[in-house]
């Protein structure tokens, strides 16, 4: 189960969202929310499909999350070749969704360092 909630927060966090936003869209608190992710309260059947309704991914996008596809950073070439075909198109999706969300923050960064100059 600790494995899938965090797989739930790499999904927000590559969706560019905040606990506070995905917690209103489940109708909790963000102390609730925070629990769940943290894995300190159990995760609902009804919840994690409307957590994967909420991040627009497949409940076996959860469930199966592999975080070195997105960032390739596993060093078995042999699974690297079977797993190629399957996950390309995830993988580059991912891998864009995270360029983009670091860009954002670098723009972010920008904006406070000129207004705190």
């Amino acid at each position: 189960m600790n494995q899938i909630v965090e797989n739930i927060k790499k999904f927000r966090e590559l969706k560019n969202l905040t606990r506070d936003e995905i917690a209103s869209k489940l109708e909790m608190s963000l102390s609730g929310y925070s629990k769940l992710e943290r894995g300190d309260v159990e995760l609902t059947i009804s919840k994690l499909y409307r957590l994967a309704e909420i991040l627009e991914v497949d409940i076996s996008q959860i469930l199966n999350f592999d975080a070195s596809q997105v960032f390739n950073v596993s060093n078995n070439q042999i699974a690297n070749v079977i797993a190629k075909d399957q996950h390309n198109h995830y993988q580059d999706e991912y891998k864009d969704k995270y360029i983009k969300m670091l860009e954002t923050e670098v723009e972010r960064y920008k904006s406070m360092m000129g207004e705190n100059l």
